[in-house]
């Protein structure tokens, strides 16, 4: 995965990337992966957006991940500034973190812009905001989830999605089908009956 970063560096100086975990196997192992690949990048500290309250950290996040700024979306105090802190973040580090494939239904306490598409051959719905602050900055956005077999963790990396298209919503739709399919008894997520067809005709 270090690899393919580097070459997107050198195929696309100075575009942006924003890595996009899929919610499989373990959160943990998502946040491991992404401190170890900032590392790897050479950065002194890499956004991640997060939709796990602090007390689920024990109020000591800097303590467990220091080279993470981990971004609340639960936060009640600035959560309005919370896309400005992110653009601002991927800008000075041309990286940043998000996990694009979070159904809507999971933040109904703080409803935000959806856009429609097509998953499972259904009207669905996902959110909207990755695109809208990606496309400010011509980013990419770089989908992957994690796989665990035979006591080893593995990954899936889909192709790149340059936000600021017209397709880019499909395109992801795509590979959260396509994650779904291949290892649906990995998605933490899974079971939820609304899951993306929440208010399809919307």
């Amino acid at each position: 995965m270090h690899d393919r970063l580097e070459r997107l560096r050198r195929e696309t100086p100075g575009q942006p990337v924003i890595l996009s975990p899929f919610h499989y196997v373990s959160q943990y192992a998502n946040i491991c992966l992404m401190d170890l690949l900032r590392a790897r990048l050479g950065l002194d500290e890499l956004a991640v957006v997060s939709g796990v309250p602090r007390e689920d950290y024990g109020h000591q996040e800097q303590a467990l991940t220091p080279g993470l700024r981990i971004l609340h979306t639960y936060d009640e105090g600035n959560r309005n500034a919370l896309g400005l802190k992110f653009l601002q973040a991927l800008r000075r580090d041309g990286f940043a973190v998000l996990f694009a494939d979070v159904p809507p239904h999971l933040m109904q306490r703080y409803p935000m812009e959806t856009v429609a598409v097509s998953i499972l051959g259904r009207p669905a719905r996902i959110h909207h905001g990755v695109f809208r602050i990606g496309a400010r900055l011509d980013a990419l956005l770089l989908p992957f989830h994690l796989s665990f077999a035979n006591g080893c963790f593995g990954y899936t990396l889909f192709e790149p999605i340059r936000l600021a298209r017209d397709d880019a919503p499909q395109r992801l739709a795509d590979c959260i089908e396509l994650a779904c399919r291949s290892a649906y008894p990995d998605w933490i997520i899974a079971g939820h009956p609304s899951q993306y067809g929440f208010a399809p005709s919307k």
